[in-house]
């Protein structure tokens, strides 16, 4: 069957085309939601709640563009509106935003380290960094996102910057450290 063919199917309430549908996409989609959650078990709910809403909304869905991109679209935006609820966001002086020079030896860094020191970065700037820096979107876009000031997004894409190169230079110097010894 067709990915057309099933997107038809789910706009009809077909329970099965709807599993089939899900487990199709489910590792992609899970993938995205990592990406912007604190954790496993958070991402596996912001995944579930966008699944749902995927489902609810696939009537809305008018075959323009990407299927995959529009179900990726919901995915962030689910975790988005978790965190617009808790009121993560702070407004900063777009003056005092500075730009940190980053040089990294790329053999030293694995993908689960660079995942999880991204995971740890406080909500607001993980968001942003996650919008900016990985899914491409402009200041400007992610200010209307997210309800604050494109300053803002500058702001915090600057501060997370800051804190991954922290823990990236940390991650050096304790890796230099033990092949001295």
């Amino acid at each position: 069957m067709s990915i057309e063919q099933l997107i038809q199917k789910c706009k009809k309430q077909d329970l099965k085309s709807q599993e089939q549908l899900y487990k199709l996409y489910a590792n992609k989609l899970f993938a995205v939601s990592l990406k912007y959650s604190r954790n496993y078990e958070e991402a596996e709910d912001n995944l579930q709640d966008a699944f749902l809403t995927i489902l609810k909304k696939i009537a809305q869905y008018k075959n323009k563009g990407s299927f995959e991109g529009w179900m990726k679209r919901i995915v962030i935006n689910t975790a988005l509106q978790r965190y617009r609820k808790q009121d993560v966001f702070q407004i900063i002086d777009e003056e005092s935003i500075k730009e940190p020079e980053v040089e990294v030896n790329e053999e030293e860094l694995s993908l689960p380290f660079l995942l999880q020191i991204i995971q740890e970065l406080p909500d607001r700037y993980r968001m942003v960094f996650n919008l900016y820096a990985l899914d491409g979107f402009s200041h400007k876009e992610i200010a209307e996102m997210m309800n604050i000031s494109t300053g803002t997004s500058k702001s915090n894409l600057a501060r997370a910057r800051k804190i991954l190169k922290s823990k990236v230079e940390e991650h050096s110097d304790n890796n230099n450290a033990s092949s001295a010894q």
